[in-house]
């Protein structure tokens, strides 16, 4: 006689019934491809995924007006699941497909087709706070936490941003706006943000109007920026191209930027809570690189460097109406170094000033910072550049005391502008020395004839076979 189960032989059927749900599942991710659009060919993405889905699967509307938030993390919870299964793609087809902040996952690429637009919500109820970075202690615009970024990603494995150069808008007029007004209450959210994470790929995409920062990868290793597009109003604030942030093993390449600060920031924390943290930038490569920053650097190595920055390469970069070309900024109180910096085959046109090193830069988290956290400057190498039209050659500023040290500039050529300033070469606290430079560098960078070419080490990064 079959009887009615009790409580214990109930709860043991269920337990039974969930193990083979959750088998079910397994095999049917296992075994099913998700459906993709017939028009995408995903082995354009650059990246082998075995699962694909389309926004439009997961209810998106691309008409640049419905909130998208919903249907992107939902598309990427659900393509997460296939991350043990040969990873996932998700595909933005074409239109204008507004959305808040979303999160990514590993084993995952994000693919724009070229018609696509990613529209950043303007509704701050669309945007998490979330708290500050623990190298840098506060946010940059305010006190405590910041709104997450549009794209984001943290403890991630191979992830990968990318399209058939589809458009990442970030509407940010109305957060200039609020900056400029003095009216946040948290730090701008940058357009894209990828914490703690390994083997990461940006590419093929145009970025534009960036609430902020561009482009920043943190606490992060093996990372390629390729083949990116920024454009962003030259008098939008903050608004840097790519700032890899305490990362190890980064190249960034082939990429255009016009910006309001700089095209390219290296960092790696800020004051005590940078030192505290210690995770350096090093090993970056930073090539064929075109920069338009009427009031910023090229490339600018801090001014929040307190975790250190080490073994920077650049070559065959072009600076157009640009403030500085390379610059490092610094400041006591920001401790830790900024050594091994080699850069050469630049062409610079219509510039402030070529190189520019300060020592005095400022800009504290708190302001009982430590005065004693002297930051080193050594071993900083430019050679073969030419530049033009140039008001002014070089700034170069050590701190009182703590001179930057071992600067060497080699073959270098600027041509003037028809209204220079009178002294082409302000140098204080530094040493180094210059080999067939025009105009004639300073006494303090000794004259060595043309017997001297500064140093540009030729062995690969690990990231150059990545």
């Amino acid at each position: 006689m079959w009887r009615t189960p009790g409580r214990k032989q109930a709860f043991g059927n269920i337990v039974l019934l969930g193990i083979l749900m959750v088998l079910i599942n397994t095999n049917d991710v296992a075994s099913r491809k998700v459906r993709v659009l017939d028009s995408f060919d995903d082995s354009a993405a650059g990246c082998s995924r075995k699962y694909s889905a389309s926004l439009a699967d997961f209810g998106g509307v691309g008409d640049g007006v419905t909130s998208n938030t919903k249907a992107f993390q939902a598309a990427i919870d659900n393509l997460s699941l296939y991350a043990s299964y040969g990873g996932s793609l998700l595909f933005v087809p074409p239109g204008k497909w507004l959305t808040g902040s979303f999160n990514l996952t590993s084993h995952f690429t994000l693919y724009l087709h070229k018609d696509a637009t990613i529209l950043a919500s303007q509704d701050e109820s669309e945007w998490a706070v979330i708290d500050p970075l623990p190298s840098y202690g506060r946010g940059r615009d305010a006190d405590g936490g910041r709104y997450i970024s549009l794209i984001f990603g943290t403890n991630l494995t191979d992830v990968v941003i990318t399209g058939d150069n589809g458009t990442v808008d970030g509407q940010g007029v109305t957060w200039w706006d609020k900056f400029h007004k003095g009216e946040l209450k948290y730090t701008r959210p940058y357009l894209i943000e990828i914490m703690y994470s390994q083997g990461v790929q940006i590419s093929n995409l145009t970025l534009m109007n960036s609430p902020s920062w561009n482009v920043h990868p943190v606490y992060s290793s093996n990372v390629v920026v390729q083949g990116i597009t920024i454009l962003a109003p030259v008098t939008s604030p903050n608004t840097d191209g790519i700032n890899p942030d305490s990362c190890t093993n980064t190249r960034i390449e082939d990429c255009y930027i016009v910006s309001g600060d700089d095209c390219i920031a290296v960092k790696s924390g800020w004051d005590e809570y940078g030192i505290k943290f210690g995770m350096p930038t090093k090993q970056l490569l930073i090539r064929r690189l075109t920069c338009i920053s009427p009031f910023s650097a090229v490339i600018a190595l801090g001014s929040e460097m307190s975790g250190g920055i080490e073994d920077v390469r650049a070559e065959y970069i072009t600076g157009i109406n640009s403030e500085s070309a390379v610059r490092i900024k610094t400041a006591m109180g920001r401790g830790n170094y900024v050594k091994d910096i080699y850069v050469r085959r630049m062409t610079m046109k219509t510039m402030k000033m070529v190189f520019w090193m300060a020592g005095n830069y400022g800009s504290h988290p708190a302001n009982d910072y430590d005065p004693n956290a002297i930051p080193v400057i050594q071993n900083i190498n430019f050679r073969d550049v030419v530049a033009e039209n140039v008001t002014m050659a070089a700034r170069l500023e050590g701190i009182p005391g703590h001179p930057f040290t071992g600067i060497c500039i080699s073959n270098a050529t600027i041509e003037l502008t028809k209204k220079p300033k009178k002294i082409q070469w302000n140098c204080t606290e530094i040493a180094g020395v210059s080999s067939d430079v025009t105009p004639k560098p300073c006494n303090l960078l000794k004259d060595l004839g043309s017997q001297n070419t500064c140093n540009f080490p030729e062995d690969d990064f690990p990231i150059v076979k990545f």
